[in-house]
């Protein structure tokens, strides 16, 4: 496999798709040993096949405001690879969203979901419309727009979307609600419900303790585990909030959250009240974190991201590319030892090659942000049995699965001199299931 002339040539194919170029290439580099070793993946061009979308759905979403203005906004639904089960990704709705992140998204769900052990494809979609600042019913009258065309290419045994940043619980109730009146069905189509109507418990949570399970045996391969590590994380959401609560439970302190506006620092630990406090700064929409360091009387760095405070644990849980290199470096000097991605692929690969060339202990996105889709799998088993688990049991199987994706990490990422690499390990490890599946099913 040449590793650059298959960049070159997909470059050309898709001009500056920045971050779906990136992740493509962290991959490729990941696989090449592994791939240049089964003679039959070159022969059924399965990288050729995996890199590309099997579909790319993109459609115009119009809706009214409450003024009666309407705007248009552009809704997409990329469909990667469906080759061990259903499509299976989040809807993102943000600014921001463009087909190179919603691409590079979903080939990173096509390993991540392999890595679960659980039957899901990989896809990923969503628009540009940002919620922010919306009423209710203008964020309604939205969805229900987008699932007029969502609607025609997924299903329980096709494509069964979740949320992403600006897809939670009210949007997604909105997009259920109209997808049953078309459909004409109850079925698990879509992901993240509410409890009362085919949730699951611990998916709100699910991210953030899956990531901080994760973490937790890498630390375990030390001879370590949380209790008086000083772990930054970034964010407020969901992912966040869910590691929060288990870093503090398994006995670490929480000294930061962060957003677009900057970050906060608690020395004495976000716990408690303070971690119930980061779902009021979610629901107000307003997407700021300063008014917690007005709430707790702490400081407020405006503009900076947590990278430069000491602690011997990192969580990136906000977005991609938000820990380039010189933080790394920083993180490094002030005695990290665990970076863990919460979110998808926050660290820049500058970032990433600090922490290898320091021997740091380095989860990416794909391992250790899996628990999010893991328990979205769990929900669409539920639903599939007409059964509601209890927290404890959906919790139980959501630390057995992090447990599994770390095995497999090392098992494929472990080097000579006993360094994890679980970059290489998840990446091998996610794609020799895809791969095998491919040639199984022939070509098509």
């Amino acid at each position: 496999m040449n590793v650059e002339q298959i960049l070159n040539n997909l470059e050309k194919k898709h001009p500056g798709e920045v971050e779906y170029l990136q992740a493509v290439r962290e991959v490729l580099e990941s696989i090449e040993d592994a791939y240049n070793q089964n003679p039959q993946f070159e022969s059924a061009a399965i990288i050729e096949r995996i890199i590309e979308p099997d579909r790319i759905l993109t459609f115009k979403v119009p809706w009214t405001d409450d003024k009666g203005n309407v705007h248009v906004n552009l809704g997409y639904r990329v469909q990667f690879n469906n080759a061990i089960g259903p499509y299976k990704g989040g809807l993102r709705f943000h600014p921001s969203v463009n087909l190179s992140i919603l691409k590079f998204l979903g080939f990173e769900q096509i390993f991540k979901n392999s890595l679960t052990t659980l039957p899901m494809g990989g896809a990923k979609g969503g628009s540009d419309f940002d919620p922010k600042g919306k009423s209710n019913a203008e964020v309604q009258r939205f969805c229900q727009s987008f699932m007029l065309e969502l609607h025609k290419i997924i299903g329980p045994e096709t494509d069964v979307p979740a949320g992403d940043i600006g897809v939670g619980g009210r949007e997604i109730g909105f997009l259920y609600g109209m997808y049953k009146k078309l459909a004409r069905e109850n079925s698990g189509v879509l992901t993240g419900k509410g409890l009362s109507w085919g949730g699951s418990l611990v998916r709100p949570e699910a991210t953030g303790f899956g990531c901080v399970y994760f973490a937790h045996e890498m630390l375990k391969t030390k001879g370590q585990d949380f209790k008086g590590k000083r772990v930054a994380i970034s964010g407020f959401g969901n992912v966040a909030w869910g590691a929060a609560l288990k870093v503090t439970e398994l006995g670490g302190t929480v000294v930061t959250i962060s957003g677009p506006d900057g970050y906060v620092y608690d020395e004495n630990g976000i716990s408690g009240d303070k971690i119930n406090f980061m779902l009021e700064l979610r629901a107000s929409n307003n997407d700021v974190v300063k008014p917690y360091s007005y709430q707790f009387n702490v400081p407020f760095f405006e503009g900076k991201r947590p990278w430069e405070v000491k602690c011997d644990v990192a969580l990136p849980c906000a977005t991609q590319n938000e820990l380039n290199g010189d933080e790394a470096k920083k993180l490094v000097e002030n005695g990290c030892i665990c970076v863990a991605e919460g979110a998808n692929m926050p660290s820049t690969p500058e970032a990433i090659e600090v922490f290898h060339k320091n021997k740091i202990l380095f989860a990416p996105g794909k391992a250790s942000n899996a628990g999010g889709v893991a328990t979205s799998g769990l929900e669409m088993s539920q639903n599939s049995m007409k059964l509601s688990w209890s927290a404890k049991e959906v919790d139980a199987r959501l630390l057995e699965i992090m447990k599994n994706i770390h095995e497999q990490c090392v098992k494929h990422g472990k080097n000579e001199e006993g360094y994890v690499d679980y970059v290489k390990g998840a990446n091998v490890a996610g794609f020799l299931k895809v791969a095998n599946a491919m040639l199984d099913l022939g070509i098509y």
